[in-house]
């Protein structure tokens, strides 16, 4: 492994925007362990992705390690460091990406629902960093990066989303506070601009991609976002050249931190 390279860890790697972040860090040499779980989840089209997975690398002459785990459970993420450790001996970074975004109003959201929204895209970052943080303050220093949303400064009719997606913005400035002085950099990542594939966003169309992301604003590029330039952003973050960065929001796509036009409203 060369000097620049790095152990990350990537929740929800095997699928979606994860994969292509998984792919993408591997690409570049660094050693990737990645993990998520192998039955859908609600309101997501993500399943048996570790086997599809596990043959693109082949196909690309790549290795990554890849885990079925629950980042909701403590015990779970407890298992991915300890097949870090046990792999590589070390935890350089963290890319907490695994997230469900079931839509609805809090009317229409049920409390199991909301539970484990919350268990997913909150407590996932905080348990996998938790975990995570003490070997990279006895290494001196490391990486968080968090995928945020748009969301997370609220939209309509994804209002627990909305909460935990803002919840992880303020956790990510708060621990970019918290480790400043261990070296720690925690920034934050935005898939913006709408019309990006992945099993969340398949999951609130039924998985037809036809019905998806025909009216979405896309980038300055003149398309929409795709995984491959979200997993670019998180690799420049963990790399040397990012070394200052840390507290910072990087929005890959259309404005996504600033909201977005109020809907028309529905016909009575």
């Amino acid at each position: 492994m060369s000097v620049s390279a790095k152990v990350v860890l990537v929740s929800g790697g095997t699928f979606g925007i994860g994969r292509a972040i998984t792919l993408g860090l591997a690409q570049r040499g660094h050693s990737v362990v990645a993990f998520g779980l192998e039955a859908p989840q609600v309101s997501s089209t993500a399943q048996h992705a570790i086997p599809g997975l596990r043959e693109e690398l082949g196909r690309r002459g790549l290795a990554a390690e890849l885990m079925e785990a629950d980042v909701s459970l403590s015990a779970d993420v407890a298992k991915v460091v300890e097949r870090a450790l046990a792999r590589f001996g070390r935890i350089d970074a963290v890319v907490n990406n695994a997230a469900i975004g079931p839509l609805g109003t809090v009317l229409d959201t049920d409390e199991e629902v909301f539970d484990r929204i919350i268990a997913v895209n909150l407590k996932g970052p905080y348990l996998t960093s938790r975990a995570a943080v003490p070997h990279m303050i006895a290494q001196g220093g490391g990486s968080i990066v968090n995928i945020g949303s748009g969301a997370g400064w609220g939209k309509p009719n994804m209002a627990v989303y909305s909460a935990s997606k803002g919840g992880v913005a303020a956790l990510s400035t708060a621990m970019a506070y918290d480790f400043f002085h261990q070296r720690i950099r925690v920034n934050t990542v935005i898939p913006g601009g709408g019309g990006i594939v992945s099993g969340m966003s398949l999951g609130r169309v039924g998985g037809d991609a036809a019905r998806f992301g025909k009216s979405a604003p896309g980038t300055a590029a003149g398309r929409v976002a795709t995984g491959d330039d979200i997993a670019n952003v998180v690799a420049f973050l963990l790399s040397p050249e990012a070394e200052t960065l840390s507290g910072t929001v990087i929005d890959v796509g259309c404005f996504a931190q600033q909201g977005g036009p109020i809907p028309a409203k529905s016909a009575p």
